[in-house]
């Protein structure tokens, strides 16, 4: 899913997220090495913006902790949609 990422400090990327859950996403960027720790805001396409932290880092990949859980039957929505234009 395409996403546009902000971090704390005004950096921008757009990227895509996947592996959602109500907790959390693993994203991808390109333009910004993001650091464990890092507050950012993920705006998935159509979507408002998600605050959270970053938890690891493995090159291009990330893992986002949402500072509030996503409501139950958005992420299975959102998994639905995505995974069928995928397939």
């Amino acid at each position: 899913m395409a996403v546009q990422c902000r971090t704390q400090s005004g950096l921008r990327d757009n990227g895509e997220i996947s592996d959602i859950s109500a907790e959390g996403c693993c994203m991808r960027t390109r333009g910004i090495y993001l650091r464990v720790g890092a507050r950012v805001v993920l705006r998935p396409e159509g979507m408002e913006g998600l605050t959270g932290i970053v938890r690891w880092v493995r090159s291009d990949l990330s893992g986002v902790e949402f500072d509030r859980p996503m409501y139950g039957p958005v992420v299975d929505h959102i998994v639905a949609t995505h995974s069928s234009r995928a397939a």
